[in-house]
């Protein structure tokens, strides 16, 4: 009886000693993002953002859950422990770095203002008195207020999105919109209807952000390392974008955890 009991035991200790299943990331994104993080005609989530994230996952033993939630959500989010990772072409801000964490850049970019083709406005100098629209929260957000009184902007209307700002943009509602220089060459590759009026150098760069002290920041940070080194990120970039990055740029060279 007794040895029966032992026998037991041992087995249900072997079935809890046993390999532990991979570990989840939640994981938050501003879905509709394009070419970072959308949806194909499928409902899957897609982008380049999205198969970095899936592939650092799978080189760490972990899985993933995306979660859409706008883009000014995804701060709180992190915070809170909602999310473990957020995604969404995030600028690395020192003022972001006050409270958040991100790992080492993987992307260098740059804001944009794009208009309609019809429009009389040839770049910044020709938005006095007009609306121009930005993401919420966004870097474009950030420069549009800072620069208000500077180029005379009369107004500046908040979107969770490129693709409402842009269906805004087409119907008259807004004159420009300022954000990220690469998802709006991909979004209007195909739309003549718009043009990009003037590239506005901000220097930055992404990377994805989370809580100060995630446990598997460095792993992450290894896994990038990793990734650049073999050319995955490189040729997802290509993937995505049509082109290999530069040699010199954020997507190819290894580079420093910001602080």
């Amino acid at each position: 009886m007794t040895f029966r009991k032992f026998t037991v035991s041992l087995g249900l200790f072997a079935v809890i000693a046993g390999p532990a299943a991979a570990a989840e990331w939640a994981v938050g994104a501003n879905i509709g993002n394009v070419p970072w993080e959308f949806q194909d005609a499928k409902g899957q989530f897609v982008g380049f953002e999205i198969d970095l994230v899936n592939e650092v996952a799978k080189r760490t033993g972990n899985t993933v859950k995306v979660e859409n939630i706008p883009f000014n959500g995804l701060f709180p989010a992190v915070l809170s422990g909602r999310i473990q990772i957020a995604i969404s072409s995030i600028t690395i801000t020192s003022k972001r770095l006050e409270t958040l964490a991100f790992a080492q850049p993987y992307y260098d970019s740059d804001q944009s203002l794009s208009v309609l083709k019809t429009a009389k406005i040839g770049g910044l100098a020709d938005l006095a008195g007009k609306t121009v629209g930005v993401d919420t929260a966004s870097t474009g957000d950030i420069w549009a207020t800072e620069n208000t009184a500077k180029y005379k902007i009369a107004k500046i209307s908040r979107y969770e999105g490129l693709a409402p700002a842009m269906l805004d943009l087409a119907a008259g509602r807004i004159d420009g919109y300022i954000s990220d220089i690469p998802a709006v060459e991909y979004y209007i590759k195909d739309k003549p209807q718009y043009r990009v009026a003037a590239r506005i150098p901000t220097g930055e760069r992404y990377s994805f952000m989370f809580a100060k002290g995630f446990a598997d920041a460095a792993k992450v940070n290894d896994t990038l390392t990793a990734l650049k080194k073999e050319g995955f990120i490189a040729k997802t970039h290509e993937k995505w974008f049509g082109t290999m990055p530069p040699a010199d740029s954020a997507t190819v060279k290894v580079m420093d955890v910001p602080k």
